[in-house]
């Protein structure tokens, strides 16, 4: 069977293989004193190994193939870092091979020694149909082990996420406020509108709405005419009132970048989750809280409190209107609903930490964000049902955010070896 690479490090990685009486293919007797440590960057694969051969003890590196030919076909031969190599890996080996400075390698042919049920365990894991491959054996792997990845996919996450945050801080020069207003704006468009939301966000100056923050409906009608949502014909006294004042200020300011009302995407969105009426109720947040990071960062840092932060009544007119002058068939909902808030909890607050305690160099930040999401309900998606419909069922946000980013990273990408899941369904079978 023609194995994937990434199948023969972790064999070398746990040593899935029969190690009596070894020998290199020159029938050199080998001895692995030591297997390195795996190299998820550039260069050799294991580094800082130990082998025996021929009564001496070699240190350096191993490289891990499924031919011999690959070393040529990946360049080693000109590249000076692999010139460290003692031992070459592969399952089959079907050239010679040397190192840029012109030395052969010694190496080690797996074929015809990995365990027989380590082989079996990986093809039916890739033999699987299903889009979730473990799915299979999936309730026999340990929870502490199906914990230990959701964790790692979680971190994994969040550095993600946190690096958007960052990326946003170095355009506002190191600037939190402005950073975590353009963040929430952000996280206020809910996928659908996440972009232009930012982009809204980024043409309106923090700084100048706090100047006007006991002023909500000014910042109504800053916020509503950048985005181009007030209309040219006002249809009602409130639209003509949004469009004065925004004239107004525009005039003061002098705004650039004004948007164009078909960035927005409103075919198939919920009235409630409208473009408009998320706008009034970031005007409404801002007005309730006016050095938006200083508050998130509080003293009181838990789900509680911070719903208490988002806890805003949703403008009357906004009560009945979808669009200014368009009127909903039903009255909407007067508060942000206890899933909007849990949702901005895991997507607004907890990478804002995250992104905070790396700036500063706290790792305490991160226990924080792991206590906060452990209190959050988990969310019900697409993603979430495909792992339920497999009995495991997460118990909160940091559960859910973890399958999340399982699923994402290593299931549907197909990087099973990769996950200690799948890592741990190859085991061999006790004897």
């Amino acid at each position: 069977m023609d194995f994937n690479e990434n199948f023969l490090q972790l064999v070398w990685k746990y040593q899935y293989f029969d190690k009596n009486q070894l020998h290199t293919t020159d029938n050199q007797a080998l001895q692995i004193k030591k297997i390195g440590y795996h190299n998820f960057y550039e260069g050799p694969d294991f580094l800082e190994a130990q082998v025996h051969l021929l009564e001496v003890d070699y240190f350096g590196h191993v490289e891990v193939h499924r031919k011999s030919s690959d070393w040529k076909n990946h360049d080693h031969d000109l590249d000076q870092r692999y010139n460290s190599v003692i031992l070459h890996v592969v399952w089959e080996d079907d050239k010679p091979i040397q190192r840029a400075d012109g030395t052969s390698i010694p190496t080690f042919e797996l074929k015809g020694k990995v365990f027989l049920d380590v082989v079996r365990n990986y093809e039916l894991l890739i033999a699987n149909q299903e889009e979730i491959l473990c799915s299979q054996g999936l309730e026999k792997i340990k929870p502490i082990i199906r914990f230990s990845m959701l964790e790692k996919a979680l971190v994994e996450r969040l550095e993600e996420k946190s690096g958007s945050i960052l990326e946003i801080l170095n355009k506002t020069n190191h600037d939190w406020e402005e950073t975590a207003y353009r963040w929430l704006f952000q996280c206020f468009g809910f996928k659908t509108n996440s972009g232009a939301m930012l982009r809204l966000a980024e043409s309106v100056p923090y700084k100048i709405l706090q100047k006007h923050g006991n002023q909500p409906l000014v910042l109504q009608a800053i916020l509503l005419g950048q985005a181009d949502l007030i209309p040219e014909v006002p249809a009602d006294t409130y639209s003509e009132f949004l469009k004065s004042e925004y004239g107004f200020y525009q005039k003061k300011y002098l705004f650039k970048n004004k948007m164009s009302e078909q960035e927005w995407k409103m075919m198939g969105v919920r009235p409630s989750n409208f473009p408009s009426i998320r706008i009034s109720q970031l005007a409404e947040i801002l007005s309730r809280n006016p050095s938006l990071f200083s508050s998130i960062i509080g003293d009181k840092q838990d789900f509680s409190s911070f719903k208490k932060l988002f806890s805003i009544t949703t403008p009357g007119y906004w009560q009945h209107h979808h669009q200014l002058g368009k009127t909903t068939g039903r009255a909407l909902p007067k508060q942000l609903s206890p899933t909007v808030l849990s949702l901005l909890t895991i997507n607004f607050m907890v990478p804002l930490w995250y992104a905070y305690g790396k700036y500063i160099q706290d790792s305490s930040w991160q226990e924080k964000c792991f206590d906060l999401l452990q209190e959050v309900a988990a969310e019900d998606n697409f993603i979430i049902r495909k792992y339920q419909r497999h009995n495991w069922k997460p118990q909160n946000a940091f559960d859910a955010q973890g399958m999340i980013g399982l699923y994402n990273h290593y299931c549907k990408p197909r990087k099973c070896l990769d996950c200690k899941i799948g890592q741990n369904l190859l085991k061999p079978d006790k004897k």
